[in-house]
């Protein structure tokens, strides 16, 4: 299997897409695939660069056996030639990173920009929710769906590379 690039993108890269990049790391490390995938995260906005993921999000995690290791970075036009994948988070980041890409023009070897939810199989989610301005639950029904999306993510990932898990 080639090295697969995947960046994860939210608003701010301090909720959603750290525990996403958190989420599917462990996925992979559990699996004995650390050595065949890059994993990153970014937010559309630039507020929390250097930051590390919200704390409220960490300790979610880390109650799950999940470390959140990423500082906060905003996605770059760099990011559509380095990555194969790049999953948002809702609507909105979708709409910003595709508006982003469209600066490289139609050329091949770009990223694949697509919806993180469209990869769950359990919940029938169009978008994750920010947490941020909510209380614990949210941050726990955050890792719940994308405990699903990675899952169904690294499946599709390895069928398309005509691997299983």
């Amino acid at each position: 299997m080639a090295l697969q690039h995947v960046l994860f993108v939210c608003l701010g890269n301090i909720c959603r897409s750290p525990a996403a990049e958190g989420v599917f790391l462990h996925l992979i490390a559990r699996e004995g695939l650390e050595d065949q995938f890059v994993v990153d995260s970014a937010g559309t906005g630039g507020w929390h660069v250097g930051n590390p993921a919200d704390r409220r999000m960490r300790a979610a995690a880390e109650r799950r056996g999940i470390h959140l290791p990423s500082r906060a970075r905003q996605i770059e036009l760099a990011d559509f030639t380095s990555f194969d994948r790049i999953l948002t988070m809702d609507d909105d980041n979708l709409r910003n990173v595709k508006a982003l890409g469209r600066e490289l023009g139609n050329r091949p070897g770009l990223a694949r920009v697509e919806p993180m939810t469209s990869y769950c199989r359990q919940h029938s989610a169009t978008h994750v929710p920010d947490p941020y301005y909510g209380g614990e639950q949210g941050f726990e029904h955050v890792l719940d769906l994308l405990d699903d999306a990675c899952a169904g993510l690294l499946e599709s990932l390895l069928q398309d590379s005509g691997r299983r898990l």
